[in-house]
């Protein structure tokens, strides 16, 4: 676990500063070591905290991987260099247009992931989230797509709302949130636990509304809570037919054909895209299906849409699934169903990331 402390930036400063006049190579590893000692033995403090007054919150694992460096180097010039270095990581700030990372301190990102294979162990429970809504996506995927695209303050779009897992991530984070949700009886349901977990650390806005994303106006659903445009839109939709959610024609889950499932999401994304920032990113959560014996690439199909509608593909991640509500405790009856049918049963789903144009 990355813990975190509270660091007075103006004393370690000057102590650097006084390591890089250090004459020899020995006297300036001995001081060192002294500092990494002392911050060490220092009392963590929560990842929110807001430290004031010339203080700022580090990563222990990231601040004493510096001075072990440091304090290893064999060379006098070679230990100023890394001094340098980290005095800028203390003073100076380097963040991109799309996030709140320090890349002065990008080290200390070690949640982030950056490799195109997420394995999970297990889902997130805390707070009010849970797997009560049959087909949600896990509360990591949204909390990596938003620490890496978003910044505090940010609009997110979710257009396929549901247990609201995206809007608790937002909430959680410090990100402004619009949800729609199709069903009248989910969407109260979400609201009410989305209120249940509200936080007074982030005071955002946080909505779910009821309607149909292929033609709701989202400019104006941003405009009744004081937003202008969307920085960032997750899309988890149903997996065409794998799981009926509701009997409303309106509903994807309710194609009646692959084409049609394909015409309904691609009208989503087109609506979503008319208020989402030019360069800013849009994230699809989905995975493939088997129809009468036929793997249909439902993921890949989804990508073609989004690509039609001026976006490009910026990255394919593929996530780990362990098991799902239908194929709970049978897994030796789908083994089985795979053995006799010549086919392989799903352990991956996508999460396709693109540009807006």
């Amino acid at each position: 676990m990355n813990e975190f402390v509270i660091v007075h930036a103006p004393q370690l400063l000057a102590n650097l500063d006084k390591l890089r006049k250090t004459a020899t190579i020995g006297a300036l590893s001995r001081q060192v070591r002294k500092l990494r000692l002392t911050f060490s033995k220092k009392r963590a403090v929560p990842a929110a905290s807001r430290p004031s007054n010339g203080r700022i919150r580090m990563s222990r694992k990231y601040l004493l991987g510096e001075l072990v460096q440091i304090e290893k180097t064999l060379t006098v010039e070679r230990a100023r260099y890394y001094l340098r270095r980290l005095q800028k990581a203390i003073s100076d700030s380097k963040t991109s247009r799309i996030n709140d990372m320090n890349l002065r301190r990008w080290k200390e990102y070690e949640e982030i992931l950056t490799d195109s294979l997420w394995v999970v162990d297990r889902r997130d429970s805390s707070g009010v989230h849970s797997a009560w809504y049959w087909g949600n996506f896990i509360p990591q995927i949204p909390r990596q797509l938003l620490l890496r695209y978003t910044k505090k303050g940010e609009w997110v779009l979710d257009p396929f709302t549901g247990s609201g897992t995206t809007l608790l991530e937002c909430q959680r984070l410090g990100r402004n949130c619009l949800g729609v949700e199709l069903q009248k009886k989910v969407a109260s349901k979400t609201t009410s636990l989305v209120r249940k977990e509200g936080t007074d650390d982030h005071p955002v806005s946080v909505a779910i509304e009821v309607g149909d994303s292929r033609t709701v106006d989202f400019g104006a659903l941003l405009k009744k809570y004081n937003g202008t445009s969307a920085q960032l839109v997750i899309l988890h939709p149903p997996y065409h037919d794998i799981i009926r959610f509701s009997r409303k024609k309106s509903d994807l889950s309710n194609a009646r054909s692959t084409r049609e499932f394909l015409d309904m999401f691609g009208a989503v994304v087109e609506n979503v895209g008319k208020v989402l920032d030019r360069n800013r990113y849009l994230a699809v959560v989905i995975g493939d299906k088997y129809d009468k014996g036929e793997w249909v690439p439902l993921g890949f199909l989804a990508m073609n849409e989004v690509m039609k509608r001026g976006f490009r593909l910026k990255s394919i991640v593929v996530k780990n699934f362990d098991e799902t509500f239908g194929k709970r405790n049978r897994k030796e009856l789908w083994r089985y169903r795979a053995l006799a049918g010549g086919f392989y049963i799903f352990k991956h789903e996508y999460v396709l990331i693109f540009q807006k144009r």
